[in-house]
């Protein structure tokens, strides 16, 4: 494309760098909340204030915002058109799955972005832990970053609702360019689902009832085990474009789809945790002898040099299969686990209504 910007789905590659356009650059913090030229840094009241009293204007006066409970604050809210290229933002572990990002374009009331906080930062289980990959970062000690491109072509939203009882402290900033946006770009959507338990011999359903055109491009799996033994014979599934009870693309294993192999092992005897550009088991929490149980797993998938494209329509799911102990012939074992998924994709709008987030009870037991 011949754009001054270049789409595709993952902001401007390294030999795009060096191409001068005409597209601007603008910024949004609680030292700009508008991020308005030549208006950064003016606060006179905010989070910093009491440190920086007798200082003047300039010092850090306003580096985070207070949500209160229950409140929803909007994050950002940008005339188009052009493109968010990186989101950066913090707040405390406790408020990863007790609070809600969404992101709504051009004008669109149902969100095209709908997960718990932590999950869209493959961090999902209230515990920290670093990522290293192209899409997500997540740096010491909860630093969270998107790198996805967010394309809009007259307006982008984005807000964060805090479902705790207590106040949300959050810092953040939000780096977006203001340039022509192709017409072939689709818009990024994100949904969360969560099945807990898995009902027994069923898939769990990552994506359904996507309509339109567009390309998945990412999966995380915030995976809790409820037996013993290994968890990871099932295999993702993806219905596209008229598929019915058979998919056009079958996994072979649910380490094999996170870029893994032979159960993560490795030394013998111990999960290996990894994070790389396209795909890691970013987290390994063990049971602690006292409170904790059963182990939990983070693991993401991005599909960036392979996106799933589809025409008319898109189903995504996956199963929870082990071993059956005992058995003289070596047979699977179908699992009841906790599996929360966020899906990450692009198409054309308007989009299928997403299904309602579950009440916060159901949310962010972890």
């Amino acid at each position: 494309m011949n754009n001054e910007h270049s789409f595709n789905g993952l902001g401007s590659h390294l030999g795009n760098l060096s191409r001068l356009s005409a597209a601007q650059t603008r910024s949004i913090s609680p030292e700009n909340f508008n991020g308005a030229k030549g208006a950064g840094g003016m606060a006179l009241e905010g989070t910093g204030a009491p440190h920086a009293e007798g200082l003047g204007r300039g010092w850090k006066i306003s580096p985070s915002v207070r949500i209160a409970p229950g409140a929803t604050f909007t994050l950002a809210d940008i005339a188009g058109p052009g493109a968010i290229q990186h989101i950066w933002l913090t707040t405390h572990p406790d408020k990863w799955r007790r609070s809600v990002i969404r992101m709504f374009w051009d004008g669109e009331e149902p969100p095209s972005v709908e997960t718990p906080l932590g999950d869209f930062f493959c961090n999902g289980w209230g515990v920290r832990s670093n990522v290293s990959s192209l899409a997500i970062c997540a740096n010491p000690a909860g630093g969270f970053n998107s790198y996805w491109e967010l394309p809009f072509r007259a307006h982008a939203r984005i807000t964060i609702e805090n479902l705790d009882d207590t106040p949300m402290t959050l810092y953040f900033q939000v780096t977006y360019t203001l340039t022509p946006v192709p017409d072939d770009a689709g818009y990024f959507h994100a949904q969360w689902r969560r099945s807990n338990p898995l009902p027994h011999r069923t898939d769990h359903m990552l994506l359904d009832g996507v309509r339109g055109q567009g390309h998945y491009v990412g999966t995380y799996l915030a995976w809790g085990v409820h037996n013993n033994g290994w968890w990871g014979e099932g295999e993702i599934k993806f219905f596209m474009d008229g598929d019915t009870q058979w998919p056009t693309i079958c996994g072979t294993g649910t380490e094999d789809y996170f870029g893994g192999a032979w159960n993560f092992e490795q030394p013998k005897g111990e999960y290996c945790v990894f994070s790389t550009p396209y795909s890691g088991l970013s987290q390994v929490i063990k049971p602690d002898g006292l409170y904790q149980s059963q182990q939990r797993f983070g693991m993401y998938r991005w599909h960036i040099v392979d996106p799933v494209r589809f025409s008319q329509d898109l189903r995504v799911t996956i199963q929870a299969i082990g071993w059956r102990p005992g058995a003289q012939v070596k047979a699977y074992l179908p699992l009841q686990d906790d599996i929360a998924s966020t899906s990450f994709w692009y198409q054309s709008e308007p989009h299928a209504a997403f299904p309602a987030l579950p009440n916060s009870d159901v949310l962010d037991v972890i």
